[in-house]
């Protein structure tokens, strides 16, 4: 299924970005020069998540799988460009049905645990998804039960695998004559995955081989990584934050990719330090529950060469605190599941103080980066929301628009939606205001629907979060907006104090005091939490906490 538009099809591939090479040709690759060496590791706790105790495969023995489980879907019936929804938790297996459904000629469209029948129905009529891919059973919820619910009512779905079920598929003999009938073409969707965000519904964000291949390239020129890199997801292999900065760069790169699932956190530095792992991604506030925590001296981090942290602003803190105690310097990852990302590493932003709020401002006029690669390839605007024209001035806030050829071609079977995403020139329209740093760095802002109006004066909540999670005794904290007749919106702080610890709203505004920041910031009022709600892959939920205050 090639979706990009004839245009930028003819664009990327006249300069070379877009190439033939798949992503099955570059784990091919690997395994060919690697046979023995370890290529997946499962998580520690597999055994309750899946029935199966833990292993570890080399890349022979991963590649015998894929080609196993790929003529097993041959075998009932599973055609070019089928459409295969995937909800299990992080295991060996899931890595490789990826790979599996892709020489089968389908595609993967892979969904959180947490997910449950309003949103898998409205996925599988958008779709038309031929097969259903599940466990049996996950913390006490029948997936089987809602899967076998939702193929009875949807005519598309033609059969449910369960895990054992894949676990059979492993006898199944290669039809390797089969498989390469099979035509994969590098401009051929590989992930269906979903985001969600102002709409009511998810959104299908299609990703190409060339699409993933491009976002790889961005990790290893931003971040710095090899064949021999032993990698980490911390989050659900479903999505960018897990797909994106740990499993595409291992396909590309080589290496041993390493399953975590579900959070946990004496499990996660375990395996980080036994496993030796070298590269992860994590939300900062994992991070900060590592420097913060109380055997943190006792964590032997040596082996970490690279950690970035996305899908909030770092603490520069924590930040100082990695590269003290254990010589890691901190990276800043921004990105989307639309094929968007801007990496904030050593090499392009080498102060530690700007990284944590710094991203390069690729494209922009007489500025230089590490590579070519992200000198040539990635274009960023920024839009006034308000007049639709680019402001280019320091200071200046708007809309990140970005151009590259990672970027998915369109939202999957919504032309509505996608016709207000993309301008004439084909930057894809991010929903996410930057606020221009200098002459070459952007900085970001607030999500588009995301600011406090306070008298008129706009307030980043992120700013006010960085602020606040500074203060010795705050593990984590939200901002969100509450109504005020007077005033248009107030700002109020959720925290989630440290263990043992109480903290007021006075503290609170004795130490932004203290930092300098303006007092029309300040929370005007405070909510103690002992967790903030978050979605299947880690995002605070700010309008739960927004109801919480109307």
């Amino acid at each position: 299924m090639i979706l990009a538009p004839k245009k930028r099809l003819e664009e990327y591939t006249q300069k070379g970005w877009w190439g033939t090479t798949t992503l099955i040709d570059y784990f091919e690759n690997n395994a060919k020069e690697y046979p023995e060496k370890i290529a997946v590791v499962d998580p520690y706790n597999k055994e309750e998540l899946t029935g199966s105790s833990p292993e570890r495969l080399t890349y022979e023995k991963f590649r015998q799988a894929i080609d196993s489980i790929a003529t097993a879907l041959l075998d009932i019936g599973i055609e070019k460009d089928d459409i295969i929804i995937v909800q299990i938790p992080n295991c060996w297996e899931l890595a490789a049905l990826y790979f599996a459904i892709a020489k089968a000629g389908a595609i993967t469209s892979p969904v959180p645990m947490q997910w449950r029948k309003k949103e898998l129905s409205y996925i599988a009529s958008l779709t038309n998804a031929k097969l259903i891919i599940t466990v049996q059973e996950f913390k006490g919820f029948k997936h089987k039960d809602l899967a076998n619910e939702l193929m009875k009512e949807h005519s598309s779905i033609k059969n449910v695998l369960l895990y054992n079920n894949l676990r059979e598929m492993l006898n199944v003999e290669p039809d390797y004559e089969r498989l390469q009938k099979v035509h994969i073409d590098a401009n051929d969707i590989f992930t269906l995955c979903w985001t969600s965000g102002t709409e009511a519904d998810p959104k299908g964000c299609p990703l190409s081989h060339n699409n993933w291949i491009n976002l790889a390239l961005i990790q290893k020129e931003s971040v710095g990584l090899s064949e021999d890199t032993i990698y980490i997801t911390a989050g659900p292999l479903v999505n960018m934050a897990a797909i994106g900065t740990t499993y595409m760069p291992w396909i590309l790169h080589g290496g041993t990719f390493v399953l975590h699932h579900p959070f946990d956190f004496e499990l996660y530095i375990k395996q980080i330090i036994q496993e030796k792992v070298q590269y992860t991604l994590m939300v900062p506030a994992i991070a900060n529950i590592i420097v913060k925590h109380p055997k943190s001296k006792e964590f032997d981090l040596s082996s970490l060469k690279h950690v970035t942290l996305g899908s909030a602003a770092p603490s520069l803190y924590t930040m100082q605190e990695f590269k003290k105690r254990w010589n890691i310097d901190v990276g800043n990852i921004w990105g989307q599941n639309e094929g968007t990302g801007i990496i904030a590493g050593v090499k392009d932003v080498p102060d530690i103080e700007k990284r944590v709020d710094h991203f390069p401002f690729y494209g922009r006029p007489n500025t230089k980066w590490s590579s070519d690669l992200l000198n040539e390839r990635i274009k960023l605007k920024l839009i006034d929301p308000a007049t639709g024209k680019e402001v280019t001035n320091i200071g200046d806030v708007g809309e990140l628009a970005y151009k590259g050829p990672s970027v998915i071609p369109c939202y999957f079977k919504r032309p509505d939606i996608t016709e207000n995403s993309f301008d004439e020139d084909g930057y894809f329209y991010t929903g996410d205001l930057f606020v221009i740093k200098d002459e070459k760095y952007i900085g970001f802002f607030e999500r588009k629907k995301d600011i406090i109006v306070r008298g008129g004066f706009n307030i980043s909540t992120q700013e006010v979060e960085n602020a606040i999670l500074a203060h010795p005794k705050v593990v984590e904290v939200a901002v969100v907006g509450y109504p005020d007749e007077i005033l248009g919106e107030r700002a109020c702080a959720f925290v989630v104090p440290a263990p043992g610890e109480d903290i007021t709203l006075e503290e609170i505004c004795k130490f932004l005091e203290e930092q300098g920041l303006a007092k029309y910031k300040f929370p005007e009022k405070l909510k103690i939490i002992d967790a903030l709600p978050r979605n299947p892959v880690g995002k605070i939920l700010k309008r739960e906490l927004k109801k919480q205050l109307s």
